[in-house]
């Protein structure tokens, strides 16, 4: 929570550009994300979140006054690559790094509203499956969706999930060393 804190997205200005630098720090934390799903099963989602956030970093770092916002390495990278763009460069990667945005949102979300599986309520393969249909799936083809679907197997339960995100050095920090006090201010 306390990096969640740290690294929230600022305020958008009036204009609605989102600053490359301070986007780039705070998508940086998605990959441990995925840990909390399963870190051996989501390897190589979060192997592909790595490359990507990797390699718009690239970019951005040979010319960061060009590239302050992310509309500017667009507009530079639509010009630079012409009718290559937007299947090339920085494009391409921030483009994927939407789409595994708007998986986490939806997934949270789909949590968020309490829906879950009847036979299983401790289950978020149901929450996952959403997420991924309304995010992912249309992006991938026949071979990625059955492997998908194979990791929902090992997708954990709703109560290791919770338990998984809720682990902070600080908090767990305090609770090894009993130094949580419990009175009211």
């Amino acid at each position: 929570m306390a990096l969640l804190m740290e690294h929230q997205f600022r305020q958008l200005p009036a204009d609605r550009q989102v600053e490359t630098r301070p986007f780039l720090d705070a998508v940086s934390y998605l990959p441990t994300f995925f840990d909390c799903l399963g870190p051996t099963i989501f390897a190589p989602v979060k192997s592909d979140i790595c490359g990507n956030i990797t390699k718009i970093k690239a970019v951005y770092d040979t010319n960061p006054g060009r590239y302050k916002t992310l509309q500017m390495l667009l507009e530079a990278e639509k010009e630079m690559h012409g009718g290559d763009w937007p299947k090339v460069g920085a494009t391409l990667e921030l483009m994927w790094l939407k789409r595994c945005l708007r998986f986490i949102q939806v997934f949270l979300q789909n949590l968020v509203d309490g829906e879950k599986d009847s036979s299983n309520p401790n289950l978020i393969r149901v929450n996952i499956t959403k997420a991924y249909d309304i995010a992912l799936k249309r992006y991938h083809g026949w071979f990625v969706q059955q492997l998908f679907k194979a990791a929902l197997y090992a997708a954990p339960y709703k109560s290791d999930f919770l338990k998984a995100l809720s682990k902070d050095a600080v908090y767990d920090m305090f609770s090894r060393m009993n130094a949580d006090l419990d009175y009211k201010v």
